[in-house]
């Protein structure tokens, strides 16, 4: 595959450098060799780069303002002026999807990151001390977890209100109980591992130990579950968009632009059509990524 043969001699590149040599960066560069053996992982990082580079060369793409209305131009179907057509507005559609994807990559990201802000150290907390402590945060995960992600994620926009603002956090808190498990059952084994104990001996503290020994290697599953999340992050806010609840208009976004879009969807079909398809790229290559890096940080996996 192209996009392996390139990231691999930008490898040997860096080997040429001296990067192999170092002791600090094996691992690193042992992982990277794991998953560039993935084809499925590498065509996810190759198809989320050019989706983050489109979304970032925008304006250099197309000239047309997202956001402006020209009537005399509605329902255009798609031709050389304008390649996918034009909205029930006569707004362009490729100017749409570029811009509507800075906003729902930004939504994704940002939301899986007050996840990990708050799963993260609860879910350390948790493992590590355990008794009561594990109890509350346990039992609050619980009536996160009995809702469907979606569902929670509905529920909390109709106590929020609508907005940019108000859908990124009720993704993100959506997000919360799935980083609380995952870092609670890696802490659990962590904490009795020699160096813990050795660490405790010496009368090391506590959030020391949780900083500095557990937190780093109960990351791994962690990083593949955040990858995992960004692409369900961005289908949830799709579907919020969808009911009109999510990104409000004229603002371009996939999951808006696909509600609008099923109005046509049996005269001017492309209208759905490509705001779905922009989603099931993004979150198809989130999900290859996922797999990818799941494949190459476990480290039973290493001898394939």
């Amino acid at each position: 595959m192209f996009c392996t043969r390139i990231l691999t001699r930008a490898f040997t590149m860096a080997n040429t450098f001296g990067v192999e040599h170092d002791e600090k960066m094996k691992p690193l560069i042992e992982i990277w060799r794991r998953f560039l053996r993935r084809r499925s992982a590498v065509l996810g990082l190759a198809l989320l780069s050019i989706l983050v580079a489109l979304s970032l060369a925008a304006p250099l793409i197309t000239p047309h303002d997202p956001e402006k209305l020209k009537l005399s131009q509605a329902l255009i179907a798609p031709s050389a002026q304008f390649p996918l057509g034009t909205d029930h507005l006569g707004r362009d559609l490729v100017a749409r999807l570029l811009y509507g994807a800075r906003l729902s990559l930004v939504i994704g990201f940002l939301a899986v990151a007050m996840g990990l802000a708050v799963g993260v150290p609860f879910g350390a907390l948790s493992g590590y001390y355990g008794g009561w402590i594990d109890l509350i945060i346990q039992r609050i995960a619980d009536v996160l977890l009995s809702f469907p992600t979606f569902l929670l994620a509905l529920s909390l926009v109709a106590i929020l209100g609508v907005g940019l603002q108000n859908v990124i956090i009720s993704v993100g808190i959506s997000a919360i109980p799935s980083f609380i498990r995952i870092v609670r059952s890696s802490v659990l084994t962590i904490r009795e591992q020699t160096y813990v104990e050795a660490a405790r001996a010496v009368g090391m503290r506590d959030s020391k130990i949780i900083l500095l020994h557990v937190l780093p290697n109960a990351m791994a599953p962690v990083i593949v579950q955040a990858t995992l999340n960004l692409g369900t992050a961005i289908l949830i806010a799709a579907g919020l968009g969808f009911l009109g609840l999510g990104v409000q208009p004229p603002t371009p976004e996939w999951g808006s632009m696909l509600g609008e879009g099923r109005n046509y969807i049996f005269s001017h079909g492309y209208m759905a059509t490509f705001p779905g398809l922009a989603i099931f790229c993004a979150v198809l290559s989130f999900n290859l990524l996922g797999d990818g890096l799941r494949d190459a940080l476990d480290p039973r996996l290493r001898r394939m």
